[in-house]
Order: C-alpha cells, then sequence, then structure tokens
C-alpha cells in the first residue's frame, strides 16, 4: 500500500539558551518524522532572567535575528504548519508579552509558552520514540533555566495520565548564573550548586517514582555535549552521541574535568558548541547528581527531545497546529 503524502511541518524550540527549529515531512502512515532541516543557534533568550525576572533587551534582539532566518527556511520549504513552544526563560519573565509580539511580527503565529509538566512530556514524546530500550522509561532534559523528568512508557501521548513528570526550575545556566562565578569554579561555590541540584532532586524524587525506571535517557545540549566529550570526539556529530551509553563513572570524571577547567581550556575542546562554553560545567555537574542520586549505571543519550516532540505532535494531533498566512 502506498504511502499517504506527507505533512511538511516545522517546529521550533525556544529555550533559555538556545532557539532550535525542525522541519520535517510526517508521514502519519508510517508514523515517521524524516527531516529536512534541524538547526540550533545559542541566543540566551534567559540571560539575566533568574536575577532581573525580565528579557534582556539584547537578548530579545538575538533572538529575533535568528527567528528572521528560521522564517525564512519554512517559508522557502513550503510549510503552512507550524508550533513554537517557548519553555522557562518566558515563564519565569515579566516582559514575556513583548517576545509574543516580537515572535507574531516574524512568524505569523503566536508562541505557546509551555508549562514545565507540558515541556516534559514533549520531551518523553521525542527522546523515546525510536528507542528500543526497555521502559519504564526516565527522561531527564537538562535545559538553561529548567530541567525535566518524566517517566512512563514509550507512545504515551503528550496528555497521557501515564506519565509522571516534574519540572525544576534547574538549569545550566541558572546555576552558573547564581553560583558558578569563578574561571574556573572555586569548591565552595560548586558546594553550592550541588546542594541545591541534590534537594531539587530529592523533590523530583518524590513526584516521579524514579527508581521504577529501566533505562535512563538523557537529552538536550548539555547532555549530548557531554556525551561529545566523553567520547573524545574531534568534533560534535549527532551521529555518534544520539543512542550511545555513558556509564555513571565517565560521566562523573567528565563533570569533574569540565568544573576544573577555565573557561579557555574548555573552549579549545571541539566537542564543545562556543555558546555552551560558560555554562557546560553547570549542565554536567547536574546530570552527574542525577547518575549518583538515582543509582543508574549508564545513561543513554537521545538527539531527539522536545522539538521532536513538537513536531510529533502536529502528525498526531495531541495540539492543535498553528498555519501559517
Amino acid at each position: 500500500m502506498a504511502d499517504i503524502a506527507p505533512q511538511r511541518v516545522a517546529a521550533i524550540d525556544c529555550g533559555t539558551n538556545s532557539l532550535r527549529l525542525l522541519v520535517a515531512d510526517a508521514y502519519p502512515g508510517r508514523g515517521q518524522l524524516v527531516d529536512l532541516h534541524r538547526r540550533m543557534e545559542i541566543v540566551r533568550l534567559g540571560q539575566g532572567v533568574d536575577a532581573t525576572g525580565k528579557l534582556a533587551p539584547e537578548a530579545l534582539g538575538r533572538t529575533f535575528a535568528v527567528l528572521e532566518e528560521y522564517e525564512r527556511i519554512i517559508a522557502e520549504s513550503g510549510v503552512r504548519t507550524v508550533r513554537m513552544v517557548a519553555t522557562s526563560a518566558t515563564r519565569d519573565a515579566s516582559n514575556s508579552a513583548e517576545f509574543t509580539a516580537g515572535v507574531r511580527r516574524i512568524l505569523g503565529v503566536d508562541p505557546e509558552v509551555v508549562t514545565g509538566d507540558q515541556e516534559a512530556r514533549l520531551s518523553f514524546n521525542g527522546a523515546t520514540a525510536d528507542l528500543e530500550d526497555v521502559g519504564p522509561h526516565l527522561v531527564v532534559d537538562i535545559g538553561g533555566g529548567s530541567t525535566e523528568f518524566v517517566l512512563g512508557m514509550a507512545g504515551a501521548g503528550e496528555g497521557d495520565s501515564g506519565l509522571a513528570a516534574i519540572s525544576m526550575n534547574l538549569g545550566s545556566v541558572r546555576l552558573t548564573e547564581r553560583y558558578l562565578h569563578g574561571d574556573p569554579p572555586s569548591q565552595p561555590e560548586i558546594a553550592e550548586a550541588k546542594a541545591e541540584i541534590d534537594a531539587a532532586l530529592d523533590t523530583a524524587a518524590r513526584a516521579v517514582p524514579v527508581t521504577e525506571a529501566r533505562t535512563l535517557v538523557g537529552v538536550a545540549g548539555s547532555v549530548t555535549t557531554v556525551t561529545a566529550v566523553a567520547l573524545g570526539l574531534d568534533s560534535y556529530d549527532p551521529s555518534l552521541t544520539h543512542h550511545a551509553r555513558i556509564a555513571a563513572e565517565r560521566v562523573h570524571e567528565i563533570a569533574g574535568l569540565l568544573l576544573s577547567q577555565s573557561r579557555a581550556a574548555r573552549t579549545r575542546n571541539p566537542a564543545i558548541h562556543p555558546g555552551r562554553v560558560d555554562v557546560i560545567a553547570a549542565g554536567a555537574l547536574i546530570l552527574d547528581r542525577v547518575l549518583h542520586r538515582y543509582g543508574f549505571a549508564e545513561m543513554v543519550t537521545s538527539e531527539h527531545d522536545l522539538l521532536d516532540g513538537v513536531a510529533w505532535s502536529l502528525l498526531t494531533g495531541d495540539q492543535p497546529a498553528g498555519c501559517l498566512p
């Protein structure tokens, strides 16, 4: 039987640190997404939000400039269906209306400021759609401003009540701005950051039964970067990091290394994106504490995450799509 003609969709994820685009052909009959364009730019929208409660003008400017480039890609690709989600930074900002107006002007659709719970579920769906490991899966999404924890079986929908999820205000940008000021960070700074992480992990474990998980799946930039460093890659290559298995001991080693290095030393590592150099040590510390605190011997890295979950939602109809004018 011939495939039904694919639906071309665009998904945009605007986080605290990065702005990402996925344009894909969705095949309803196969339940498959075929990438056409996958882009990521570091815009640091959440710059200073933790301290000021507002999106900085220069951060909005960087974000809108990249979004205009993404709009050109979307238009040239003939996309008619788009969903844009915004996460931690815009949830916390008092001037988020300014952000919404700018997105509407550029894209012609409103951004959807998703809750932490929605973010967790979208990440879970994106990360587990092509995963063959035994469930239940615990998906941990370490972002710039928040970290999501979601437990369940692959194939659950965005609103599935069988998923247990929680979002914590714990992220690589937020922790760096709060505690890791030294170059490299001092031991007292690291101890303060670790104490906040451990307290958050204890809270998360009371909401999500993490001990029931058979497989830990790590997603998003901090996780994929730590994986690339752990694999000793000469350059970042998602085809090598996707579904890589990294032992807890190796994550602990990499976290210690990154925390002990100066910013200049981290810059020389070709596996680390320049936009993550100043926050990757905090992201690695969060990941290390997750593995240690929850007793996992290893993690599986997924290059598919929230962005893919947003695209899947357009395919499955979990959420209404925005149609471009």
